[in-house]
């Protein structure tokens, strides 16, 4: 079907008892039709015509609007896909990231700030920890860090280089 480009509704109907129709007039005038009844008839003809091509307007025009409403859904269908498929990129960037700095996205206790001051080894299991050299777990034990906290190695007084 051809695409109709002007809305018939908006049409007039021509004057065809003029002059400029006079020869399409003439054709239809004989013995038992006047002029008035060609003239009549003509303008029949042109409404049938206008009343067709105003449901066709009408045809197309819905035709038009679905097939707008089809490539509106379309193209949101589209965006949604790439929307999509952004946001997987992003959280399998986020993941990738994650894995790289476990320690950075570790959560952090809610626990008050500590009262007890922490159990250190003696100084001497710290020096060889230092060093990476052997060191017997005991002084790792409950009985080793009780003992640390016991024999301090260095008296509070003195002064160490």
């Amino acid at each position: 079907m051809p695409h109709i480009h002007n809305d018939p509704n908006l049409n007039t109907c021509p004057d065809y008892a003029s002059e400029d129709f006079a020869n399409t007039q003439a054709h239809l005038v004989n013995e038992n039709t006047t002029d008035e009844q060609a003239v009549q008839l003509l303008r029949n003809i042109w409404q049938t015509n206008n009343t067709l091509d105003k449901c066709l307007w009408q045809q197309q025009a819905d035709d038009d609007r679905k097939e707008r409403a089809h490539l509106q859904c379309m193209e949101e269908d589209e965006q949604d896909c790439l929307n999509q498929e952004w946001a997987n990129e992003e959280e399998d960037a986020c993941k990738e990231e994650r894995k790289k700095n476990k320690h950075k996205y570790i959560p952090i206790q809610k626990s008050g700030i500590l009262d007890d001051l922490a159990i250190i080894p003696c100084s001497y299991a710290l020096c060889k920890l230092d060093k990476g050299e052997y060191l017997e777990l005991w002084y790792f034990t409950n009985d080793g860090l009780n003992e640390a906290l016991v024999k301090k190695m260095v008296d509070d007084d003195a002064m160490i280089l």
